[in-house]
């Protein structure tokens, strides 16, 4: 007699939050942005009172806010603060023209839950084309009206999900180099801030996405974009992840970094598959190196301070 298989009819049934067409989604993630719907601005988690109670369990460095009423071209270092503390930002936020960011917000279990609900139905879109989603993170943003978030570019792929008021964003093709320098994709791999400079002639080559609640865009690796709050508080919940071609393609550009360095001119990602195989080899072999000379290296001794050695 064959097994049968007994379902739980109790099992709970993961909600699938986001609305797209798979074939879409499969054919364009990561070539170019596209917009995407999602049934999210009324989740009880992406509320503002839920918001504060969040910022305040998260650690220090995964919250972070300034002035909001800056330009698109605004240099990282001098981006002014309001002085206010995490809390009085977020209850103020309709007035004190500030920009807020609560990173990493999956450290709290029930947001782990919802990045993985929405996240494992886009997995299951472009794993064909686009295998691998490791490193999932999310993040929320609480802008007060008419903030900007400068001109930048970010190494992983975004869904960006609206959730209150209106924004814009600007987003720009992921591999035009004349819109990002190969060089300015090598800094911000190797750690440096993500502002770029940004040039009147580029709008043209750029797309804008005006965002309501229920609206989102998905926003390619290393794709430069820009963001304008309209006239309301502005809610949003932005999910990311790597993929498997997208590690390849920043370990590649970590090698050209490293080349670049040492007075070399590297060809860059992209204009030759198999100088770009044989450096992904080599970053592959010195990488998992690195890891098993740290799993053989000896704890070195560690001497006591000087006054305790008379």
């Amino acid at each position: 007699m064959p097994m049968q298989t007994i379902v739980d009819a109790r099992a709970p049934v993961a909600r699938e939050w986001l609305s797209f067409d798979p074939l879409d989604m499969r054919e364009r993630f990561d070539k170019e942005p596209f917009s995407v719907r999602h049934d999210l601005a009324e989740h009880p988690l992406l509320q503002l009172p839920r918001l504060i109670e969040l910022a305040k369990s998260l650690p220090e460095h995964s919250v972070e806010y300034n002035a909001g009423d800056v330009n698109v071209n605004q240099d990282a270092a001098l981006t002014p603060r309001t002085g206010l503390s995490v809390a009085d930002t977020l209850h103020r936020i309709e007035s004190c023209r500030s920009w807020m960011v609560l990173k990493d917000v999956e450290q709290d279990p029930e947001y782990r839950a919802l990045l993985d609900q929405c996240l494992d139905q886009v997995q299951r879109a472009i794993a064909m084309n686009a295998p691998g989603m490791g490193r999932r993170h999310a993040f929320i943003f609480v802008s007060s009206p008419n903030a900007v978030t400068p001109f930048h570019a970010d190494f992983e792929h975004n869904l960006l999900l609206h959730i209150r008021g209106d924004k814009t964003i600007n987003v720009w093709p992921p591999e035009d180099r004349a819109v990002m320098a190969e060089s300015e994709r090598e800094r911000i791999i190797a750690g440096g801030q993500r502002n770029l400079p940004y040039r009147d002639e580029l709008a043209a080559k750029g797309r804008a996405f005006p965002l309501k609640p229920g609206m989102g865009v998905q926003v390619p690796l290393s794709s430069p974009h820009w963001v304008k709050v309209g006239d309301q508080v502005s809610v949003s919940f932005s999910i990311t992840f790597i993929s498997d071609p997208g590690y390849r393609v920043k370990s590649i550009h970590r090698v050209n970094a490293f080349l670049r360095r040492r007075g070399l001119q590297p060809r860059e990602v992209g204009a030759s598959r198999v100088l770009d195989d044989l450096k992904f080899a080599a970053f592959r072999l010195v990488y998992k190196a690195g890891l098993l000379l740290d799993r053989v290296r000896p704890a070195r001794a560690t001497l006591p301070p000087k006054s305790a050695m008379g």
